[in-house]
């Protein structure tokens, strides 16, 4: 596959996008896969070859992502529309808490990459999973490095504990039959992505898979990262079909309206949540805590409770502050409109 020739089932395009288009859509703008995001411009494909796009003026860079789906006008080179995502990866903005940050947009699975060194987190790979999980992503975990433990098999087993239900893999990214590993979640029309901290293995991975060298730096003999060197996201193509969307470690991964993500990241415990004696039950020393039964049978790991507590927290928190940001807002624009109709001559 080379980046001139597609169809449109090689770049993604699905019976979902399909539906959106309307009648006097059809034959006057070209739908494109957006490949890069500029300040005020777009890389796509097409079936038609590359192109470069500028944005209308209700779009901005923001509101786009890597792997959307938007139409374009070829009369002026300009998105007309964009289309509804049917995944997406975000997170909130950092200083903003009204405004969610997208990562990448219409993935069919995601490769939450971590490996087997002191690295390794299960709180943070449960911030991961929550993450795919509000985006409507399928997620896989993969541990890298596996030839650096002593007994790598202990973390799959750590994974299983987290997410009996993920697939995960184990593995040396830097082994021939790395990316053969991942390939079953590869193919024609499909969209993977990487996410996890810097140095882990994820460009290695990359390369593995699309045959492209993406480079990394040299490891350090000390702590075993490797410097990631990916500062933007891209997508690239996957020999033999599909596409891959490289990303870059994220140092901060902040939640915010992502309650339902977390709960199916812990679904163990929200599992149980409906069989508490009380409704707001807080699932600490209440009597009939189902939740609490299940820890003390050995059921429920105490400190998955614990964390699932502190990301729903979290999230709560970040919700209420968007909502009174926005309630400021309003009220605020309310005063700057009275005091302009004040100002009014009578």
């Amino acid at each position: 596959m080379t980046l001139n020739s597609h169809t449109l089932a090689d770049l993604g395009w699905s019976a979902n996008f399909q539906r959106q288009l309307d009648t006097d859509e059809f034959g006057a703008f070209s739908p494109a896969r957006v490949t890069g995001v500029h300040r005020d411009r777009l890389t796509a494909l097409s079936e038609a070859g590359p192109l470069l796009l500028t944005l209308p003026p209700d779009l901005s860079a923001g509101d786009v992502a890597v792997g959307d789906w938007v139409l374009a006008d070829p009369a002026t080179d300009r998105v007309a529309r964009l289309l509804d995502r049917h995944s997406r990866i975000f997170r909130r903005a950092a200083g903003e808490a009204s405004r969610e940050q997208l990562i990448v947009a219409n993935v069919d699975t995601v490769f939450i990459t971590t490996s087997a060194t002191e690295e390794f987190n299960e709180a943070r790979l449960e911030r991961y999973l929550a993450l795919a999980h509000a985006g409507g992503i399928p997620p896989v975990l993969v541990v890298t490095k596996a030839d650096k433990a002593d007994d790598p098999e202990t973390y799959l087993d750590r994974l299983r504990a987290i997410a009996p239900a993920v697939p995960a893999i184990l593995l040396n990214a830097k082994a021939e039959a790395a990316a053969e590993a991942l390939r079953p979640w590869c193919g024609p029309g499909r969209t993977v992505a990487f996410l996890g901290m810097s140095g882990v293995g994820k460009s290695t991975l990359a390369s593995a898979l699309t045959g492209i060298d993406l480079e990394t730096a040299t490891v350090r003999e000390d702590d075993m990262k490797g410097r990631h060197t990916t500062t933007a996201r891209e997508m690239h193509p996957i020999p033999g079909g599909g596409w891959l969307i490289d990303t870059p470690g994220m140092r901060e991964l902040r939640l915010t309206d992502m309650a339902e993500g977390i709960d199916e990241a812990f679904a163990e415990i929200t599992g149980l949540t409906g069989e508490c004696r009380f409704r707001d039950c807080t699932h600490g020393p209440e009597p009939g805590c189902a939740v609490q039964a299940a820890i003390a049978a050995g059921q429920v790991d105490a400190a998955r409770l614990d964390r699932w507590k502190k990301l729903r927290a979290e999230d709560a928190a970040h919700a209420a502050s968007a909502a009174e940001k926005r309630r400021r807002g309003k009220a605020f624009a309310k005063v700057v409109k009275q005091a302009k109709k004040a100002k009014r001559p009578n």
